[in-house]
């Protein structure tokens, strides 16, 4: 499972695997399936979930990768979540996936709006061991528009606090102007 936070709507913060109690995990794997057995179509949906304990509350779907799901790039996981969807449109077989490493991405937003096309400063700090980052490419920029994120890994066992506080401090260092 993937946690995420969410500020004003919008995801800020990502991490896998979110710890959570068997039995919500088990009723999420339900619920998940429920919905996108429901509304057909192929490839990976994004089903968002709230969870508290062992309670379990279905929240939205998104019909295609999902923000949240971008800590997949980090290698957390044997496929990520767009090869995973490739796999599935296409018909190709998704063997079993296996955690990896554990993971947390955090998104770059912008302080501005602009029509201009925008540009960075500070990525070179990004570029620390198990870290990565991605820019999306936005042509302009609106306030808190999310123009990239950066990811963050470590073995498996490790702190996953230490690597989402990674993660979060390396997306404050890029700058959006």
């Amino acid at each position: 499972p993937i946690g995420h936070i969410q500020q004003a709507g919008d995801y800020v913060e990502s991490w896998q695997p979110h710890p959570m109690h068997p039995a919500a995990l088990e009723k999420s794997r339900q619920i998940a399936k429920a919905v996108t057995d429901d509304l057909g179509g192929l490839g990976l949906f994004g089903v968002e979930l709230f969870v508290k304990g062992e309670e379990v509350w279905f929240s939205e779907v998104s019909p295609r990768p999902h923000d949240t799901g971008m800590v997949t790039l980090a290698g957390t996981q044997n496929f990520n979540e767009f090869e995973l969807h490739l796999r599935a449109v296409l018909g190709m077989p998704i063997p079993c996936i296996k955690q990896l490493r554990i993971g947390a991405s955090a998104v770059i937003l912008s302080p501005i709006a602009s029509n201009e096309v925008p540009r960075y400063k500070g990525i070179e700090q990004t570029c620390e061991e198990d870290a990565d980052i991605r820019i999306f490419g936005k042509p302009t920029t609106r306030l808190n528009r999310r123009m990239g994120v950066v990811v963050c890994n470590a073995p498996l066992g490790d702190d996953l606090d230490a690597v989402r506080e990674k993660a979060k401090r390396l997306a404050d260092c890029v700058e959006v102007y």
